[in-house]
């Protein structure tokens, strides 16, 4: 693998267009002043807009335009992979296409990189533009997290992080199916460090990340990371069956050393609706797991990419995996 480039900035993209252009300047202008080879690697997850056409226009006048243009939506996690998979640079950033995060922390990234920092994360401080309610949900995601798993996944971090090489090529060695590349940044360890940053309206567009996505998310990160759930299913089952056990022991009780009889079955019906809940819960709970087992089982294809520009004598490492 060629070690001409220094940085690849991987941007995943997703119906950017009213802010790709913008996007691409700002990437420039802060890439620029390093004064070192770079490329700026756009991964269109399945855009329904013209990203992939502004993306394709750049790559044909600009040759540090790379892009990777998927057969259909793959999802934010497994463009951000591909990007990882395709990168060559020593230092490799992953930054989103809505200008959220700001470029020119890069630089700051950078400088600690060069301090002999292997993996470079960025905290925020405050998150502008989002709602309340988006803001105690992640919060409460990321410690819920933190408290079930030994990992040390840092707190109110996303996925803009700058990564080295070889942090990168033990990433690509990793097959998971429901990546949640954050937290398998933090399971294959080494040297680490945070910077921090206040993170900025949206440019135009809409959030890529509603509530659907946002929940697949947490479930990834928690399934991946912890089997906490499924020692929880086993507590709960004991808890229920010893509540159970208490509540015969009164019925049996009052019918046998008393003459109080019990008028209805209503606390009946509302231990057995408990009971019923809590049953379903940790079987949905287990099939989430399962549905995980049953995706690795299947072994496809992580992605798949349709067309690409600018990468014409580059082959990709997964590529290899899967023959």
């Amino acid at each position: 693998m060629s070690r001409d480039i220094q940085y690849s900035i991987v941007v995943p993209v997703y119906n950017e267009e009213l802010v790709i252009q913008e996007t691409y300047q700002r990437l420039k202008e802060v890439m620029d002043r390093t004064k070192e080879n770079y490329e700026l690697l756009f991964v269109n997850d399945g855009s329904r807009d013209r990203s992939v056409e502004i993306l394709r226009e750049h790559s044909l006048i600009d040759p540090t335009v790379k892009v990777i243009d998927f057969s259909r939506n793959f999802g934010h996690q497994i463009a951000i992979t591909a990007g990882m998979d395709y990168a060559q640079g020593n230092a490799i950033v992953v930054i989103d296409a809505d200008l959220q995060d700001p470029p020119e922390l890069i630089l700051d990234m950078i400088e600690k990189w060069k301090e002999g920092y292997n993996v470079v994360y960025a905290v925020r401080t405050k998150r502008k533009g989002e709602t309340f309610f988006k803001k105690q949900t992640a919060a409460m995601f990321y410690r819920l997290l933190r408290s079930m798993t030994d990992i040390d996944i840092p707190i109110d971090t996303g996925d803009f992080r700058l990564l080295d090489r070889k942090v990168c090529d033990e990433m690509k060695k990793l097959k998971e199916k429901n990546p949640f590349v954050r937290g398998l940044v933090s399971w294959v360890g080494f040297k680490q460090t945070a910077v921090e940053y206040e993170r900025d309206e949206r440019l135009a567009g809409e959030t890529k990340y509603p509530l659907k996505k946002m929940l697949k998310l947490s479930m990834d990160g928690i399934t991946t990371f912890s089997h906490k759930p499924l020692k929880l299913a086993s507590f709960a089952g004991i808890l229920m069956s010893g509540a159970g056990f208490l509540y015969m022991l009164i019925v049996l009780y009052m019918k046998l050393f008393t003459d109080s009889t019990i008028t209805g079955w209503s606390s009946l019906i509302v231990i057995q609706l408990l009971f019923s809940g809590i049953v379903l819960l940790m079987l949905g709970m287990i099939g989430e797991y399962i549905g995980r087992i049953y995706d690795e089982a299947k072994d496809r294809p992580l992605y798949i990419v349709q067309k690409s520009y600018g990468l014409e004598n580059r082959k990709l490492y997964r590529d290899h995996r899967m023959q």
